[in-house]
């Protein structure tokens, strides 16, 4: 899989973006929240989500990690597709949309076009559980881990433990030990206690 393109825009719309790398242009559909924050820029670095079908092969692009991430959790949820997932990221900012997502407020997703009542309920239902255990801002901000212990949450978050109760246990492993622990190590003594 794709993970990002970085070249020249050689073409910018609303909806897609050709770049431009190595003499090969990229048709790649994008948001319009991707679209507002490369608008002035003439050369940019889209995260890419391929998505595979029998008669196509389509990139979307995305500003940052988080939206892409934001994005696949839409996808996952049953009846969105991607121009669905593309659609909610260009109604409203991925910042709303997750904060909407965690509290439930179903009126606010149902505003979006071609998201109804049922779908609404069913985006708030598949997801705010998984949003919540991530904590906030987990989708749109990238994380950046500069401590052992953090390394060691972040992993422990995707493998799917609750966040407070993974740092709790973190955090009496570090005091517990009279060493520095290494990521690896934090995460194994946490794997035994959790």
């Amino acid at each position: 899989m794709y993970d990002y393109i970085d070249g020249k825009l050689a073409f910018k719309a609303p909806t897609y973006v050709v770049i431009e790398t190595n003499g090969i242009g990229y048709h790649i559909n994008i948001s319009l929240n991707t679209f507002s924050a490369i608008q002035d820029k003439e050369r940019c670095k889209l995260y890419l989500w391929l998505h595979v079908k029998e008669d196509a092969h389509t990139l979307y692009g995305f500003f940052d990690e988080g939206e892409r991430r934001l994005f696949l959790h839409l996808i996952s949820v049953s009846g969105i597709g991607a121009n669905t997932g593309r659609m909610i990221l260009s109604s409203i900012t991925p910042v709303e949309i997750q904060t909407a997502i965690v509290k439930g407020d179903v009126p606010l997703i149902q505003r979006i076009k071609g998201i109804g009542p049922k779908s609404a309920q069913r985006i708030i239902l598949e997801l705010q559980d998984k949003l919540k255990k991530e904590g906030p801002d987990s989708l749109i901000s990238v994380p950046q881990h500069t401590t052992a212990k953090e390394e060691a949450l972040s992993a422990l978050v995707m493998l799917g433990f609750n966040k407070a109760v993974a740092d709790k246990t973190l955090t009496q492993s570090i005091s517990n030990s009279s060493e520095n622990l290494s990521v690896e190590q934090l995460i194994k003594i946490a794997l035994k206690s959790l």
